[in-house]
C-alpha cells in the first residue's frame, strides 16, 4: 500500500484550487499541509476542503517555516513560477509546476537546471497527456495498426467565450503580463503531438495574429462596458451572456468563480460593472493572438499542422493521423481508425470523460497527473510521470522556436535540448 504524501501549495487560483481539491478527495494517499496565496478568500476555499493547512501569504513565508511537505504544487501565474520552483527544488522537495513553465527560454532552463542539480522528482502539468482519450489514441499507435505515422493534423478549438474570457478580459490577455498564447494555451498541443507520436519537433515554422478584438472591429455605438452598452444584445462576446447563465445553471463555479468571489447576481453584476470581465473586448489592452497556424516536422521526417483559434465551439481537441496502412480520426472522446489492410473501420470510445474545460477535469486529465504525480512521489519511482523534465522542455523549446518563427517569417530549428 502507498504511503500517505504531504503536499505544500502555492497559488490558490483555479488551477491550484483544483488539485488541491484532488487531495481532498483522497485523503488515504495525500494530505495537503499547507497553502501560500496572498488572497485571504482563495487560501479560504483551498483550507475549506483541507481543514488543518497552515496558511501563508507567500511562498517565501511558507519556505521560511520550515513546513514538512514531501512535495509542492507551484500553481501561480506563469510569471511567478520561477522563484518558488528553483529555492523548493534546493529545500528536496518534490515538484509539481502548472504549464507553461516559465515565459523565457533562460528561465525554463533554470528551472530544468536546478531540478537536476537536486535530483528531486518534477512534472509539469501537461494535463492533455494523462487523459484516457490520449490513452486510447496512444495505444492505437503503439499498436501498429496505422503503419508508420506519416503525418498529423491537430486542432485546438479555445471555444469563443473561453478565449475572451482568459486572453481578452483574463489575466493571459497580454504577452507581458503572461506569455504568447501559443505558450499560455497551447503548449499543451506541441506536447501532446510529440508524446503521442513519439518523436521531437525538429522544425517549425508559424503564422498567426489578432484579428478580431481590436478597436478597429468594434460595433458602431458600443460603450466601454457590457452593462450599458446599447448594442450589447446583440454581441456573441457580451459578457452579461456569458456569465449569468452559467451562474443560474451551475453555480459560483469557474469561469464565474474567476471574475467575482461571490455567489449571487448581484456581485457578479458588480464585478461585471467594476472589474475586467465586463470590458468590451474591442477595447481592452489585450494583445495576444487569437489564430495561429504551426508547421512542423518531427524527426524521422513526420509532418504536422497545428490550428489554434478562437473562432470556435467550446470542445475537446480533433486530431487526425495518417499513417502508411490507416488513419485515425478523433474528437477527443473516440477516435476512428480505418485499416486500410483490411479497409475495416473500427470506432472505438473512450468512456465518459467529461468536458474539455477547467470545470470539468480537463477531460480527466486533471485527477491523471494528480495520480501520477502523487504515485511517483509515495514510491519514489518517477516513471509514473509522463510530463518530466526532458519532455517538457523539449516542448517548450518547440514553443519558443514557433514564436520566433512567427515573428520573423523563418522556418527555425528546434534546439535538441
Amino acid at each position: 500500500m502507498e504511503r500517505q504524501v504531504t503536499v505544500a501549495l502555492v497559488g490558490a487560483g483555479n488551477r491550484g484550487q483544483t488539485y488541491a481539491r484532488w487531495v481532498a478527495d483522497h485523503p488515504e494517499r495525500a494530505r495537503l499541509v499547507a497553502v501560500a496565496d496572498p488572497r485571504p478568500h482563495q487560501r479560504g476555499l483551498v483550507v475549506a476542503d483541507n481543514p488543518g493547512a497552515a496558511q501563508f501569504t507567500g511562498w517565501e513565508e511558507l519556505l521560511g517555516a520550515g513546513v514538512e511537505a514531501d512535495a509542492v504544487m507551484i500553481a501561480t501565474q506563469d510569471r511567478m513560477h520561477v522563484a518558488p520552483a528553483v529555492a523548493f527544488a534546493r529545500a528536496g522537495r518534490h515538484l509539481l509546476v502548472e504549464k507553461p513553465l516559465a515565459p523565457t527560454e533562460a528561465e525554463c532552463r533554470e528551472i530544468v537546471d536546478a531540478v537536476r542539480a537536486t535530483g528531486v522528482l518534477f512534472a509539469v502539468c501537461h494535463v492533455l497527456r494523462y487523459t484516457p482519450y490520449t490513452d486510447l489514441v496512444k495505444r492505437v499507435v503503439d499498436s501498429g495498426v496505422l503503419g508508420e505515422i506519416v503525418s498529423v493534423q491537430h486542432l485546438e478549438p479555445v471555444g469563443w467565450w473561453h478565449y475572451v474570457h482568459s486572453y481578452v478580459r483574463g489575466p493571459w490577455r497580454r504577452e507581458d503580463l503572461a506569455a504568447p498564447m501559443l505558450l499560455a494555451k497551447s503548449s499543451h498541443d506541441l506536447d501532446w503531438i510529440s508524446y503521442v507520436i513519439g518523436r521531437r519537433i525538429a522544425q517549425v515554422a508559424s503564422f498567426g495574429g489578432l484579428r478580431h478584438f481590436r478597436p478597429d472591429q468594434r460595433p458602431a455605438g458600443a460603450t466601454e462596458r457590457c452593462l450599458d452598452c446599447p448594442v450589447e444584445a446583440a454581441c456573441p462576446y457580451s459578457a452579461p451572456k456569458l456569465y449569468l447563465p452559467r451562474l443560474r445553471e451551475r453555480g459560483a463555479v469557474w469561469p464565474v468563480s474567476v471574475v467575482t468571489d461571490g455567489t449571487d447576481e448581484a456581485a457578479l453584476l458588480d464585478a461585471l460593472r467594476t472589474g475586467p470581465y465586463g470590458r468590451c473586448v474591442y477595447s481592452g489592452d489585450n494583445d495576444v493572438v487569437d489564430h495561429q497556424v504551426v508547421a512542423m516536422e518531427l524527426t524521422g521526417g513526420v509532418t504536422a499542422t497545428f490550428t489554434m483559434t478562437a473562432f470556435t465551439e467550446q470542445t475537446h481537441r480533433q486530431t487526425q493521423l495518417f499513417g502508411t496502412h490507416g488513419m485515425l480520426s478523433g474528437d477527443g472522446e473516440r477516435v476512428r481508425v480505418h485499416d486500410f489492410r483490411t479497409d475495416r473501420i473500427e470506432v472505438l470510445e473512450t468512456g465518459p470523460v467529461g468536458g474539455s474545460t477547467a470545470a470539468d477535469d480537463h477531460g480527466g486529465g486533471d485527477s491523471g497527473l494528480m495520480d501520477a504525480f502523487i504515485r511517483a512521489v509515495a514510491t519514489g519511482d518517477g516513471g509514473h510521470i509522463r510530463s518530466g523534465l526532458d519532455q517538457s522542455l523539449a516542448s517548450h523549446l518547440a514553443v519558443f522556436a514557433a514564436e520566433a518563427a512567427r515573428h520573423t517569417g523563418t522556418v527555425v530549428t528546434v534546439p535538441a535540448q
